[in-house]
């Protein structure tokens, strides 16, 4: 077995605006979810997220969905971080029926890996790092939330 340990640099919230739905396609439902705001705070990390991006799923027949998340923070004096998260969340094996019937469940468990872009000087260290990010989607309040770990 390898070593390795995950240090928590940050962690972020990210409110979205009412889902796009495309409607069905092969292999599931895609609907687009648009970042509106979000806040940024942690060890590493702390600002907004800027009112672009979002997650472009697709939520399969059997109640995964498969999430390709785009964010761009802005963090310290002003300096970009550009955001990609690919994984899933989970809905339940009756998920994509109770969707297409206009139900959600109150809160989705999100697991993701996680890379990160920046060009600013101070942050270019994030350029250098996979990350994993636990989060939750809460269908009341219409927000995610991350906690983000290196893997070291």
């Amino acid at each position: 077995m390898f070593d390795y340990d995950l240090e928590h640099i940050f962690s972020y919230t990210v409110t979205i605006a009412e889902p796009e739905v495309v409607g069905p396609v092969p292999g599931g439902v895609r609907a687009n979810l648009y970042a509106t705001s979000g806040e940024v705070t942690g060890p590493k990390l702390a600002g907004k997220v800027r009112p672009v991006g979002g997650d472009w799923l697709t939520l399969r027949t059997d109640g995964v969905s498969v999430l390709d998340v785009r964010n761009t923070l802005e963090v310290g004096e002003g300096a970009l971080v550009d955001v990609a998260l690919t994984g899933v969340g989970d809905l339940g094996a009756d998920g994509y029926e109770r969707f297409m019937r206009g139900e959600l469940p109150q809160t989705v468990a999100l697991r993701v890996s996680a890379r990160f872009l920046s060009a600013h000087p101070e942050f270019v260290w994030l350029n250098r790092l996979q990350c994993l990010a636990i989060g939750e989607f809460d269908s009341e309040s219409s927000r995610a939330g991350w906690d983000v770990y290196a893997v070291r």
